[in-house]
């Protein structure tokens, strides 16, 4: 067998980091010898330990090491990252490193430098004059880009968990199943006007589900007291939006008592067609043929909305982004410094969203479908909470609780 020394240095107890690095070992049927082990005495501090993995052949450690890296691992020698060019645009050289969602940094001559833009499955550029890093998909790498090869001297920061008491401390990476209770939707809530109050910024995803729930009232609302700071969607939320704003129904339904109107059927085709003949979503709004809603709030209020189309589209409006890949730059620049995102009903949207954040962000799914849920909080984070639920229970009371919140902070 063969062995390399690797060593790891963090919150490696209580965020169960290295349970994790010794099953990933036995899984991969390794084996390991921990030389060095320092455990941090109170809860600020970080714990040290130093192993040695062995391997069967180079092929085998290798296999090993890649995934303890996600994880953490690093070489005590460290040694400057590997560099190599792109041979063409949108080709990649041999053996080029692929990101986790974690925070990452990089060796450049003798220093450490993070990697910026940090999200899964990216690879790394680096420009050495300026002594950058940052991340970069597939599709962006041009000629000449220099490009991280393999593993050595590239550091992973996995995901700790929070040192400071909040909700995401002790509900971080849960699923609930069950029907919310108040306290569990007041933390939430206790989270959001805290992150507002710091000056941070709060991105939502939503779905076309909270119109036809009848909770649209509440998501304006938010909106409009300044709790939204972005709002990534598609094309369907902003046109069941504006239909209710026309004729007060989605999908050609009654919200209110849940029947269908005659002609319903048209509604939406309507109001897509109505928003064309002025030019927009914000011409709509100005010339007063939209009063109300979510993106009636959103245009009033400044805050930016990115709608990434699908071929399921009716229309689309004018302002839906039909380039997939352009909407997904779009998402990207939108998310930038955003330090919480709230997914309301949405599996395709909260998923693309989900693929574009670092685990650092703070992130609440909710949602009617187990498996949407599951798929967003295992991002490998531990600041995600994730509620299994009908958005349209579900939101009317985040938002009372988010007042209420606020209320109770105005007295004190």
């Amino acid at each position: 067998m063969i062995a390399r020394d690797v060593e790891f240095e963090g919150h490696l107890i209580d965020s169960n980091i290295f349970t994790r690095v010794l099953d990933t070992i036995l899984d991969l049927e390794g084996e390991f010898e921990i030389t060095e082990f320092k455990i941090g005495k109170r809860k600020e501090d970080k714990s040290y330990a130093r192993m040695t993995v062995f391997g069967r052949d180079e092929r085998h450690l290798d296999e090993i090491l890649k995934e303890l890296h996600k994880l953490g691992a690093r070489i005590p020698d460290a040694e400057n990252v590997e560099l190599s060019r792109a041979p063409a645009n949108r080709v990649l050289p041999e053996n080029f490193y692929v990101t986790t969602n974690n925070p990452t940094y990089i060796r450049l001559d003798g220093e450490w430098i993070p990697v910026e833009d940090i999200g899964m499955d990216r690879v790394i550029v680096v420009e050495p004059d300026r002594k950058k890093a940052y991340c970069k998909f597939l599709n962006e790498v041009r000629v000449g880009d220099l490009v991280v090869v393999g593993e050595r001297g590239v550091k992973v920061i996995p995901p700790e968990r929070p040192r400071k008491s909040s909700t995401f401390e002790f509900m971080g990476g849960y699923v609930s199943t069950e029907r919310p209770t108040p306290n569990v939707i007041k933390a939430i809530a206790r989270e959001i006007v805290g992150v507002k109050r710091s000056g941070g910024k709060i991105a939502v995803v939503a779905g076309p589900a909270v119109i036809h729930t009848g909770c649209r009232d509440s998501l304006a609302g938010m909106v409009r007291d300044g709790y939204v700071d972005v709002l990534l969607s598609g094309n369907a939320l902003a046109v069941h939006d504006i239909e209710m704003s026309l004729f007060g129904t989605s999908l050609g339904m009654d919200i209110k008592t849940g029947r269908p109107v005659p002609g319903g059927n048209r509604h939406h085709i309507h109001a897509i067609s109505k928003i064309i003949s002025v030019g927009g979503i914000k011409e709509a709004v100005e010339t007063g043929m939209i009063k109300e809603g979510i993106m009636y709030e959103c245009i009033k209020k400044g805050v930016p909305f990115v709608l990434a189309g699908s071929i399921r589209d009716d229309g689309p409006l004018p302002e839906v982004i039909t380039d997939t890949m352009a909407a997904k730059r779009a998402m990207k620049d939108a998310l930038k410094g955003v330090e919480m995102v709230i997914m309301l009903a949405s599996m395709l949207h909260s998923i693309a969203v989900g693929n574009l954040l670092p685990s650092t962000v703070k992130t609440i799914c909710v949602d009617a479908n187990p498996s949407t849920v599951t798929k967003l909080v295992d991002r490998g984070s531990h600041q995600a909470i994730g509620i299994v639920t009908d958005v349209g229970l579900f939101l009317p009371e985040l938002y009372e609780k988010i007042k209420e919140v606020e209320k109770e902070l105005s007295h004190n």
